[in-house]
């Protein structure tokens, strides 16, 4: 008789499997999961001569890199700063007055301020000249930045006799305010600690 004909099987039937579909699917498995984690980015915005560049080398000891914009010849600093623990991106922007860009180093760091995702922007001012540079202040709020406002160089506005209200200004602005002088190293810890709670 042919195999092909025939209705009994000569072989020995295959073996089951030991296993069933739904032990691959055991609720009880561990499968590893693939999160990225984001490193925070902040950004030093101001005025050129606000120890704001001074500012981001006492931040960012290490791992500083200076490059151009894209498309411009406009150099921005991006550096490496280690915060409450956590590692932190800093971007020290060209020097600007305004976010209604004049010069091609405000237009950078406008572009930069509204492309980039931002955790915080810093905008650190001269405690001395404080009144004209709240400007740029009212112009970031405006633009819906999560704002720090930095009052750098106390101490020189103490000598002149100008008292800044810190209280005040947190209370008018609705945001935190930090009162240092980055060249005496003062008010940096609380500085960092006012940070740390975006990071």
């Amino acid at each position: 008789m042919s195999c092909h004909t025939c209705r009994q099987t000569c072989h020995s039937p295959s073996p089951k499997p030991k296993w069933k579909w739904s032990q691959l699917f055991n609720s009880n498995r561990v499968i590893p999961t693939y999160i990225s984690k984001k490193i925070p980015t902040v950004a030093l915005v101001g005025s050129p001569n606000v120890g704001k560049s001074l500012l981001f080398n006492i931040l960012t000891s290490t791992y500083v890199t200076v490059s151009n914009y894209p498309g411009t010849t406009v150099e921005v600093s991006r550096g490496e700063a280690l915060i409450a623990g956590r590692a932190v991106t800093v971007v020290d922007t060209p020097g600007m007055y305004s976010l209604l860009s004049i010069t091609e180093e405000e237009r950078v760091s406008r572009d930069l301020l509204l492309r980039e995702n931002l955790d915080l922007v810093i905008h650190v001012v001269d405690a001395k000249n404080i009144g004209r540079m709240l400007n740029l202040t009212f112009q970031l709020l405006e633009a819906h930045l999560p704002v720090l406002l930095a009052v750098n160089m106390i101490d020189e506005a103490e000598k002149w006799g100008l008292v800044v209200d810190k209280k005040k200004l947190e209370t008018t602005l609705g945001i935190p305010v930090v009162t240092m002088s980055a060249a005496l190293k003062l008010g940096i810890h609380e500085f960092q600690n006012k940070v740390a709670h975006y990071v």
